[in-house]
């Protein structure tokens, strides 16, 4: 009797830990190449040490193995590793924006509009602007 409470505490903490997940934009997403739609990276959305959000990548799917278009501390390094949003804060309605942003493979630094999760948590809505001009990317959920 012991054991299958134990079981029945323990199930509901990884359903409870799942479905907050869901609500959250924190864990592993997949970015997609803005033309083609394939894969390119996984990347990580963490808590950083000031409290506000970031992202680096963690896998390489479909870029070469460095950054040789990349310019400044980045420039013929493995893509792993490259943070590409960062100090982003809560704006509202489980939004997040007013972060910076840098996509290696334009080596380009981005005004990180928003970042909005879409489709149950599943998907994450990336949006970032260069003077007035805003690019919206999907990411897909990993984990």
């Amino acid at each position: 009797m012991r054991n299958m409470i134990l079981a029945a505490v323990l199930t509901s903490f990884a359903f409870g830990a799942s479905a907050q997940n869901l609500s959250s934009p924190i864990g592993h997403w997949r970015t997609l190449d803005d033309e083609t739609g394939k894969p390119m990276t996984v990347t990580e959305i963490y808590e950083a040490q000031n409290g506000t959000l970031a992202a680096r990548i963690t896998e390489n799917l479909g870029l070469p193995a460095t950054c040789t278009g990349c310019s400044g501390k980045y420039k013929n390094k493995p893509f792993v590793g490259i943070v590409t949003l960062w100090n982003l804060t809560p704006t509202g309605n489980g939004t997040w924006g007013n972060g910076n942003g840098y996509k290696p493979s334009d080596d380009r630094n981005f005004k990180a509009k928003s970042v909005r999760l879409v489709d149950g948590g599943r998907k994450l809505e990336v949006k970032g602007c260069v003077a007035f001009i805003c690019k919206t990317a999907t990411w897909v959920r990993v984990d």
